[in-house]
């Protein structure tokens, strides 16, 4: 039986992960900052809900005395939670700004990575997911005939540009884990007002793939639903 922790679970990505894992055989921990909106998703998914707000040290320590005293390991960790930032002009951005968004979209993976790494370390298959974006890609977003090439958003593309160079390098730092970074691709979601021409299922394909790979699956991967993006 397969253990996994996803963050921001309680709704469109992280929610339709935990489904489909949980249908694979998966035992799914739903993780979300919201204590009602987080119960209540757990409770439709048939899951158990564990509190974890990513941008804080006490509450992510929480999150894993939680999971140890009651699973006592976990095998996959999905860093799914993440915020778009403000819809700010780049010239009047702040400090402040970036720091928000890169609080969430950054910091929050690397602090619940290290966090859970000894609950990982107990498996014999430990694997990380990051959810970062094609946003994220230098190749990407200089192609024409790519919609991330018609996206400006300074540090939303920019914390998902580091999201991915964190996976990569923990992937070389970190050989007995496996780190693998995901972009889900332009799906409808809270994110982009629904958007997004594909289904919270097309999203979440690269994810649950990433989350299911066996001990000769690959490491320092960035993937999408058609294969290896160009980074």
């Amino acid at each position: 039986m397969t253990t996994t922790f996803i963050t921001g679970a309680n709704k469109s990505l992280g929610y339709e992960t935990a489904r489909r894992l949980l249908a694979a055989g998966h035992t799914v921990l739903v993780g979300a900052r919201d204590p009602e909106r987080g119960r209540a998703a757990a409770e439709a998914l048939g899951a158990r809900f564990v509190q974890i707000d990513v941008t804080d040290d006490v509450s992510v320590a929480a999150a894993v005395a939680d999971v140890a005293a009651h699973e006592g390991t976990i095998d996959v960790l999905v860093n799914n939670a993440g915020i778009s930032g403000p819809q700010t002009p780049a010239d009047e951005l702040t400090a402040d700004d970036a720091r928000a968004v890169y609080e969430t979209n950054v910091f929050g993976p690397l602090r619940v990575t290290n966090a859970f790494l000894p609950l990982l370390r107990t498996s014999e298959n430990p694997v990380v997911v990051n959810v970062t974006s094609g946003l994220g890609s230098f190749a990407a977003t200089h192609d024409p005939e790519r919609i991330e090439s018609q996206v400006t958003a300074p540090l939303y593309t920019s914390s998902k540009s580091a999201l991915t160079m964190l996976t990569t390098q923990f992937a070389k730092a970190l050989p007995d884990v496996k780190f693998n970074a995901v972009d889900p691709g332009y799906t409808a979601t809270d994110l982009n007002g629904h958007s997004g021409p594909q289904t919270v299922t097309e999203g979440t394909d690269a994810i649950v793939e990433l989350a299911s790979i066996g001990k000769d699956g690959p490491t320092g991967q960035f993937r999408d639903r058609a294969g290896v993006v160009p980074w």
